[in-house]
């Protein structure tokens, strides 16, 4: 395993439990920990950016530049997760199963069309 993968894991082991610690903390009202959750979380989402700066930059690659098929790409990935995650609210919290289940296989249909938008298609 090369140094920068290392590195790279390591950092990004440590920001995913920070921010998924605050998130804990900012959505389960029994902990009384909203304050302190929110700050956990923006935390763990500075550490993993700086997590891909170090990385980009140990593995001696080009900064990532911003283009409008990458910018279309990362929105497609959120409004395909945000719609899978609120479909599986309306089924678990909720009790609304079948617009939850129409919901969430949107949010998985839309997650799907990320492949031929980031790969292209090909005969």
């Amino acid at each position: 395993m090369k140094k920068s993968s290392f590195v790279a894991m390591l950092m990004g082991t440590v920001s995913g439990v920070l921010f998924a610690l605050g998130m804990c903390m900012t959505l389960i009202p029994e902990w009384e920990a909203f304050q302190p959750g929110i700050i956990f979380g923006c935390v763990g989402v500075l550490l993993g950016v700086i997590t891909l700066i170090v990385w980009r930059k140990m593995a001696h690659k080009q900064p990532i530049h911003f283009s409008g098929k990458s910018i279309l790409t990362g929105a497609v990935g959120i409004i395909g997760a945000l719609a899978l995650g609120i479909g599986m609210c309306f089924c678990m919290v909720w009790s609304k199963m079948v617009i939850g289940i129409v919901i969430g296989l949107v949010g998985i249909v839309v997650l799907l069309s990320l492949i031929p938008l980031v790969k292209g298609l090909t005969d």
